[in-house]
């Protein structure tokens, strides 16, 4: 199997329960909610979604032939940048990266030594293997995979309300405030429902604030 990867760069994790952490960020190319393009977005399930993930043409992209050679390619990415004091991390995004990882690529992603994570949209079930799965759920769509580290609720939504979610069986449970023209009220809101619900904890994208990829 072959890997097509929009981008890949070493930077901080910026959401959950990682923030603050060295990652490297592979983020596979293609999506199974969104073709990734504007003509599309009025039917896609996500509106809201505010990533480039089309194509192999961004920082680190490429169509990678083997398991070894994306492998091989991460672990560069992690020994240009930083040293091994702390256990190398890789956060595969997307897109929709279920739809390409796979046990080969697993394995030599842990041969090369890395703690491996996986933000989904859950609904494709996750491989064994991976250490750290973040499930974010979107509208017109079957959640599959239901437990997991973090559950991860882009808020507000009018057809997923928290109390969808919060039965299922994942370690933290975050409201990140919906980007865009109406983000101030949409973070005052995921405020108010988790100093009412404090199971849930807010969810911050602190690399945008402080300007990190």
């Amino acid at each position: 199997m072959s890997y097509a990867v929009k981008e890949m760069f070493v930077t901080l994790q910026g959401e959950g329960a990682q923030t603050g952490r060295a990652s490297v960020f592979c983020r596979f190319a293609g999506c199974n909610l969104w073709s990734g393009r504007e003509q599309d977005r009025a039917t896609a399930a996500c509106t809201f979604c505010d990533t480039d993930f089309i194509g192999t043409n961004g920082e680190g992209g490429g169509r990678f032939d083997t398991a070894e050679a994306l492998a091989a390619t991460i672990a560069a990415c992690w020994t240009g940048i930083a040293d091994e004091s702390g256990r190398r991390y890789v956060v595969f995004t997307g897109g929709e990266p279920l739809l390409q990882i796979d046990d080969a690529l697993i394995a030599a992603v842990k041969a090369q030594g890395f703690e491996i994570a996986v933000e989904t949209n859950g609904t494709i079930a996750a491989p064994a293997g991976i250490d750290w799965v973040c499930v974010s759920p979107k509208p017109s769509s079957t959640l599959v995979q239901t437990d997991g580290a973090e559950l991860k609720l882009i808020y507000p939504q009018p057809d997923l309300p928290p109390e969808l979610f919060e039965k299922l069986s994942f370690r933290h449970f975050w409201l990140q405030p919906m980007d865009g023209p109406d983000r101030i009220a949409n973070t005052q809101a995921a405020v108010a429902y988790c100093l009412r619900h404090p199971r849930w904890r807010l969810s911050l994208q602190t690399h945008k604030l402080i300007g990190i990829p």
